[in-house]
């Protein structure tokens, strides 16, 4: 089957996602810079979460640019990643509300590492639908980058216990390996 509802369907599930986090922010009582100073961990945190869910966006792009078709399991694989990201817009007001208290920091985490396994795991049937020497799997390769991702996530949610900040900290370093849509598939298609 082709995949431009799987598409056209992620695209406005992710432009949703991003409306519901932007909402989360609330306006704050007053007119001085001063009643801005509150809403810095929710702001942050959302830069992050925007940030995350733009990468999600590019990535998901460059991957299915590849595809030549889809299967249900394909179709499975999407609704799996795209229920973890829906989760971005409350983890992400949690996080910042509770000013990067370490539980919230954890959970956010295990959201962030929940939906790398559903991208990973979509990458896996993508790659199986299209074969071992399709353009995916020879742009993939070992997927280094997704498994030191997948590390970090995991660090940063036993970190959040002990540093939250720097279990955010590792976050951000997640976020900045994948800030560049993942030029590996753009690479390969060139060729």
């Amino acid at each position: 089957m082709g995949k431009g509802r799987l598409e056209a369907f992620s695209d406005g599930v992710i432009a949703i996602i991003i409306t519901i986090m932007v909402l989360e922010m609330k306006v704050p009582h007053g007119t001085e810079f001063s009643a801005l100073q509150p809403l810095w961990p929710v702001f942050l945190s959302y830069v992050l979460s925007f940030v995350y869910v733009a990468i999600y966006w590019n990535n998901h792009h460059h991957l299915l640019h590849t595809a030549k078709h889809i299967n249900g399991p394909i179709l499975w694989a999407n609704m799996h990643l795209l229920f973890w990201l829906s989760l971005f817009p409350f983890v992400t007001g949690w996080m910042g509300e509770n000013h990067f208290a370490p539980a919230p920091v954890a959970v956010y985490g295990i959201v962030l590492f929940m939906a790398a396994i559903a991208y990973t795991i979509l990458i896996r049937l993508l790659i199986a639908a299209h074969g071992s020497d399709s353009t995916l799997a020879k742009a993939i390769g070992g997927d280094v980058k997704g498994y030191v991702s997948l590390a970090l996530y995991a660090a940063g949610v036993a970190l959040s216990f002990v540093s939250s900040s720097g279990a955010f900290a590792l976050y951000t370093v997640v976020a900045l390996i994948w800030f560049i849509p993942d030029r590996r598939i753009e690479k390969t298609v060139a060729k």
